[in-house]
């Protein structure tokens, strides 16, 4: 039970990261972050590229720009 909410919110945060990572890339906000934010949004840039590189490889997803 504890372990499947600790899951739960871990696998939330790496979402809520990748998320707000998106928005600092997209926009080119640059404020001066501390340390920890700059690793919690570097998780989420991580998982964004992993996700856009495995996507991309297959056929379901087209890329647009």
């Amino acid at each position: 039970m504890v372990l499947g909410r600790l899951t739960h919110y871990a696998f939330d945060a790496v979402l809520i990261s990748a998320f707000l990572a998106g928005i600092k890339r997209s926009t080119g906000l640059t404020k001066d972050i501390k340390k920890w934010v700059e690793s919690y949004l570097g998780v989420g840039e991580w998982i964004m590229d992993q996700s856009v590189a495995v996507l991309g490889s297959t056929s379901y997803f087209e890329r647009r720009r």
